[in-house]
């Protein structure tokens, strides 16, 4: 079976190669076009996960790199080029994305949106007919905080807390639009908030919740008392908006890759199969705010709505306001699809504050770790 993977490079694509490696004998990876050697940043994850040296050894002749540019036609590619990969493959995942909410529509919808209309046409230019896994997110939902989101639900009445969300719930709209129109199925894996208790690297993606690295910078720029400088006791107060018995699912990245492999080996029904990939139990928001307690000499405290007179730090601490949305949520995403195919599937993984820590890293060592 011959298999391409965008996004191979990313925080949850690295992980994906790892997994499809074990069940195919190579992998067609399509690269950005211009951005680091594909092939080195494969190799380096594998070395520093501990990868059997045997795998890592066979890197160079069982991954073939294609420089492609999703936000273009063709891929970028010429007729040729591009006929000649779409006739080559008989699945493609679609891992690629810009993840940064606070990106600008624009922006996200060139990657998110018109990217995956290109790996669309790609799917619908093969001879194969290659099966397309779209990599989505639970966060389709949107706005809606309470409840309960269903794996077949994709509507927009709720709005969007942020751009990101939008281009993936317009992505996700673009997958299954193009798969009644064509009578192809499709496999969408929506996964919640992924993250992994490994140490932050340089050579390595950046952890998607580093971002409370900037908030840390912010607030040691703003007045904030150096580590150390102050008792737990005396640490200054900063109020964040967000409920005392909200939670969020964090889903360990190893596992979701594990689950969407898995997920991929069943026969497709025919149409959009959508599966969340979720985690078996959600993080209290008080974790999360205890987090950025951890890396900053603060003591966050849970506040029903943004201050009105937010001090320097409480400003610097709002810095990321597509994030702050997501600690009043209290909703959970329904995963009975996936359990019924896979049955009881427990990462054994207790996502907590010292998990988190350890992936993040605290302090000023996490600003300066991670690779974008």
């Amino acid at each position: 079976m011959r298999v391409a993977l965008t996004g191979a490079t990313g925080f949850l694509g690295l992980r994906l190669v790892r997994q499809l490696l074990e069940r195919h004998d190579s992998l067609t990876v399509l690269a950005h076009a211009g951005s680091p050697c594909a092939l080195g940043r494969i190799t380096r994850f594998m070395e520093l996960t501990g990868a059997p040296a045997a795998l890592t050894a066979e890197l160079p002749r069982r991954l073939r790199v294609v420089e492609t540019d999703l936000s273009r036609p063709g891929l970028g590619l010429t007729a040729a080029e591009f006929r000649r990969l779409a006739d080559g493959l008989d699945v493609i995942w679609h891992s690629a994305g810009n993840i940064k909410l606070d990106d600008e529509l624009g922006n996200l919808r060139r990657v998110n949106v018109e990217g995956t209309r290109h790996v669309l046409e790609l799917a619908a230019s093969g001879a194969r007919r290659p099966l397309v896994h779209h990599i989505g997110t639970a966060f389709v939902g949107g706005a809606r905080r309470e409840g309960v989101l269903y794996e077949d639900e994709l509507d927009d009445r709720y709005g969007f807390e942020n751009s990101y969300e939008r281009s993936k719930y317009e992505a996700e709209v673009l997958v299954r639009d193009w798969s009644r129109e064509h009578g192809r199925p499709v496999v969408i894996m929506r996964p919640s908030v992924l993250v992994t208790d490994m140490p932050p690297s340089p050579e390595l993606p950046q952890h998607p919740l580093q971002f409370l690295s900037r908030i840390v910078e912010a607030a040691l720029g703003s007045g904030a008392p150096a580590e150390g400088e102050v008792s737990e006791r005396d640490r200054p107060v900063v109020r964040v908006a967000g409920h005392p018995r909200g939670h969020l699912n964090l889903m360990p990245v190893e596992h979701a890759a594990a689950v969407m492999v898995q997920l991929a080996s069943r026969p497709p029904s025919g149409r959009a199969d959508v599966y969340h990939v979720v985690h078996d139990h959600d993080v209290a928001t008080t974790v999360l705010a205890a987090l950025l307690g951890r890396m900053a000499p603060v003591k966050v405290r849970l506040v029903e709505k943004k201050p009105d007179d937010p001090d320097p730090l409480e400003a610097a601490a709002d810095l990321y306001p597509g994030f702050t949305p997501y600690l009043s949520h209290r909703r959970r995403f329904d995963d009975t699809r996936v359990r019924s195919l896979l049955g009881p599937f427990p990462s054994g993984i207790r996502v907590d504050l010292d998990y988190l820590v350890t992936g993040v890293g605290t302090g000023r060592t996490a600003s300066t770790t991670g690779a974008p």
